[in-house]
């Protein structure tokens, strides 16, 4: 049984055809051009301003706009999604890894772990991982909504909450557009830790006890960022040892985008843990993947 399970597992979640045979390419793949990503983006960030701007106006300053379980719902959908994506990737990259393993020797890569930061020059965005790198990439664009739920419940809108936003979006396109190393390493790293996340956001948001856990999601987002700076100094490395690293060059604008979001996360959490403020309020932060900060709902 167990055997059987595996087994359709596997199959669906990385040797199935359109998996083994996925491209990413402008004609193949739906949001796969520039100018959706910038379009998108640009929506993105008008609606939530437009939005914002017209219930000030028409609402009472603060007064909240009841949205029901509507986001419990959408929690538990990105939980779910966040989970598949992390067991499809890892089953990828199993399969990628003992697929391509005699390959490595001509690309100075002598485990996996230097392939998982180092991907070697001239790798095409198209197999396995990259499939599951394109699903996470447009699970990006159903993450944006939470930016409407927090509008409508808390009648907030942060600048800091649009630009990480915007930067996942824009660094998860350039991970595929670039075929960018280290990506795999965030993707699991990312989606692990999402599938928890959003599972404890849809068991509070029923009414469930979470009081126990006051600091969890912050403390996930500290792990996040941990993982990320090592990861990147990981990529560094292998690149100066290894004498490149595919997509080196966006993975140096997806360090700055790091860093920035880095920046407003630690403004943040010197806020929240500032003598004035050692109420943590537990639906504030916002996680972002692959190393961009979570912001506040």
């Amino acid at each position: 049984m167990s055997t059987a399970l595996i087994s359709s597992l596997t199959y669906y979640l990385s040797e199935h055809p359109y998996i083994v045979g996925f491209r990413w390419g402008h004609s193949q793949s739906w949001g796969s051009t520039w100018s959706f990503l910038i379009t998108s983006i640009f929506l993105y960030i008008a609606v939530s301003s437009s939005l914002h701007i017209l219930l000030s106006v028409v609402l009472r300053r603060n007064r909240p706009v009841p949205l029901g379980h509507i986001p419990d719902i959408h929690s538990l959908l990105m939980s779910i999604l966040s989970a598949t994506i992390f067991a499809g990737i890892l089953f990828s990259t199993a399969a990628e890894i003992r697929d391509t393993r005699w390959f490595w020797r001509r690309s100075k890569t002598a485990t996996p772990l230097q392939w998982l930061l180092c991907f070697p020059l001239g790798t095409r965005a198209s197999g396995r991982v990259f499939f599951w790198s394109y699903v996470f990439y447009l699970s990006r664009f159903l993450h944006m909504l939470r930016t409407i739920f927090a509008v409508f419940r808390r009648r907030r809108l942060a600048v800091s909450q649009l630009f990480c936003n915007s930067a996942t979006a824009f660094t998860s396109f350039l991970w595929l557009e670039f075929s960018q190393s280290y990506q795999v390493l965030a993707i699991l790293s990312t989606t692990l830790v999402y599938s928890v996340v959003y599972g404890y956001r849809f068991w509070t948001g029923f009414g469930l006890p979470g009081s126990v856990f006051p600091s969890f999601v912050v403390n996930c987002q500290l792990v996040l960022v941990v993982c990320n700076l090592v990861s990147h100094a990981g990529v560094l490395t292998m690149h100066l040892i290894k004498g490149g690293c595919n997509g080196i060059g966006a993975w140096g604008l997806n360090s700055v985008l790091n860093g920035a979001s880095l920046l407003l996360f630690l403004n943040f959490y010197m806020r929240m843990h500032s003598p004035m403020r050692r109420r943590i309020i537990n639906t504030s932060p916002e996680l972002e993947p692959a190393g961009v900060a979570m912001q506040k709902n």
